[in-house]
């Protein structure tokens, strides 16, 4: 009998990581005493915060837009973004040589947006509420013959965001859970083809803000659901339903989703700032707060958590985190 080949393996994962070498950063994993003692395991935390763009977004775009041919690389690249990926795909274009347009929600945090020009890329907007960024993107680069580079419906895109947690086991040694953020899905499908491929008795656990519990509700289904564009302050998983790409390789992977609210969000934030003096904007957060809460359970052995991204800027930062935040 023969097998499918899966869309990603721990090979295709392995093979970006060599492709983002030198261009990547290897971003640390830190400890700390009081999370070990909270939780009650061996606590690593991979801080995607220091990854250029500074989200763990620019190792999916830079490793699919470096495979792109010579001719696709010269008529330029598209994207859709809330934001970070829209950051690394303008710098992943910038770095290759080529040219990016980003469809970009017209609400995108004002950082993030000042972030993706500074890279050189022209932005379009629409409305996150009534519009379909898809189609828009899709229309667009059709009209210009644009490559189109999705934030995670893509396997190149994919293997390149599991290369995070690749480098957290490479450092750690093998993990017993591993807990990240889901938006679309692409960060912990690719980071479960690497868990599962190197530590196959260990659990995955992905984590979403409790307004936006598109996964989780679509792995108790056994199909994609949609719901409501979710209003939460993690806005880099706002979205409605899961990727068709990555819910088919989460539903065989994940061991469970778990939600945390925007206060459980807000508090970790604040305990990243103030114990590991360092900034995570709101979805950067969510694994910290499953973590903190307890909400991913009993856990024990060797725990890694994902803390996908710091971008936020210092006005929003105090907002969200200051007295009354």
């Amino acid at each position: 009998m023969t097998t499918t080949r899966p869309p990603v393996t721990l090979d295709d994962v392995r093979a970006a990581a060599g492709r983002l070498e030198g261009v990547a950063h290897r971003t640390p994993v830190l400890r700390s005493r009081t999370l070990d003692a909270l939780v009650g395991a061996e606590v690593h935390l991979k801080c995607e915060n220091f990854q250029r763009v500074g989200a763990f977004k620019f190792r999916g775009a830079y490793h699919a837009a470096s495979r792109l041919t010579p001719e696709q690389l010269a008529r330029g690249i598209a994207a859709y973004s809330s934001g970070n990926h829209a950051q690394a795909v303008a710098l992943a274009a910038r770095e290759l040589g080529t040219t990016a347009v980003i469809v970009m929600p017209e609400d995108a945090p004002p950082s993030k947006r000042a972030a993706t020009e500074g890279y050189g890329a022209e932005i379009v907007t629409y409305d996150r509420y009534t519009g379909d960024r898809v189609a828009v993107a899709e229309a667009l680069a059709a009209e210009r013959g644009l490559t189109l580079i999705p934030p995670y419906e893509h396997p190149d895109v994919i293997a390149g965001q599991g290369t995070a947690a690749l480098e957290l086991i490479e450092e750690t040694g093998e993990l017993d859970v591993l807990l990240a953020p889901v938006g679309g899905g692409g960060l912990i499908a690719g980071s479960a083809t690497a868990v599962k491929g190197l530590c196959p008795a260990a659990r995955v656990i992905g984590v979403e803000p409790e307004a936006g519990d598109d996964t989780r509700r679509s792995l108790a289904a056994g199909h994609r659901v949609s719901i409501p564009v979710p209003r939460t302050i993690a806005d880099g998983q706002a979205l409605h339903t899961p990727g068709e790409l990555t819910f088919s390789l989460n539903r065989r992977l994940l061991d469970g989703v778990v939600l945390v609210g925007d206060d459980e969000i807000r508090d970790a934030m604040r305990f990243a700032f103030e114990r590991l003096k360092i900034v995570l904007e709101p979805s950067g957060a969510t694994a910290l707060a499953a973590l903190l809460t307890g909400r991913a359970g009993a856990l024990r052995g060797r725990v890694g958590a994902i803390l996908s991204g710091g971008n936020v800027d210092a006005g929003r930062f105090a907002r969200l985190c200051g007295p009354g935040g």
